[in-house]
């Protein structure tokens, strides 16, 4: 059976305790500045900066070794921080532009004990049952005007502590098998809130 190709960046499943996420989050400022689009699943970063109101800015995370990632953009485009994260100008899009002409609020779910879903990319030598416990780093991708097309990356996997991802088990569902486009439950390993840790 072959796996389906439909990247969707990382998706929040459960926490590390095993109860099933909440769909909790942090409110941050994506600033008017900023020129990367952005869309639900996208993996953000630290901008090191804050808005006048003191909400913390993050900008998009860069894919590769060393580069930490903060959290996962999963509600976009709110234009009041503490309100509903839509875009009222437009209710029918998940995407932020690169062009703003406004900041925006996000949620985004920074907990560095959840777990989450991710496609692996295409090409290259899929994953197998030994890469399980190995940390990988995540590849950038176009959203295809509704969701993120990050993916995870199946080459380079290994122990070392800065790659960004820890790859948790392949996604148990039964439309889900080893190799190309398998989904994978991972853990952010490169995070901004948690010191990596060296893959098994």
């Amino acid at each position: 059976m072959a796996n389906a190709d439909r990247p969707s960046g990382l998706s929040p499943i459960q926490y590390l305790n095993g109860a099933p996420w909440t769909g909790g989050g942090r409110v941050y400022c994506i600033p008017s500045t900023d020129t990367n689009a952005y869309a639900i699943g996208d993996p953000m970063a630290s901008a090191g900066s804050a808005d006048a109101a003191g909400i913390p800015t993050v900008i998009l995370a860069t894919a590769g070794t060393g580069n930490p990632i903060r959290g996962v953009l999963v509600s976009a485009g709110g234009t009041v921080y503490g309100g509903a994260f839509a875009d009222p100008t437009n209710l029918n899009t998940t995407v932020i532009p690169a062009t703003k002409t406004k900041a925006y609020y996000v949620l985004v779910v920074d907990d560095p004990n959840v777990i989450f879903e991710v496609q692996e990319v295409s090409g290259g030598t899929a994953f197998t049952a030994t890469e399980v416990g190995l940390n990988a780093n995540l590849v950038a991708g176009t959203n295809n005007g509704y969701v993120s097309g990050w993916e995870v990356n199946n080459s380079g996997e290994t122990t070392t502590a800065t790659l960004q991802v820890r790859l948790l088990q392949l996604a148990p569902r039964r439309d889900n098998v080893f190799g190309e486009h398998a989904k994978w439950w991972v853990l952010i390993n490169n995070h901004e809130l948690r010191i990596g840790q060296v893959g098994l």
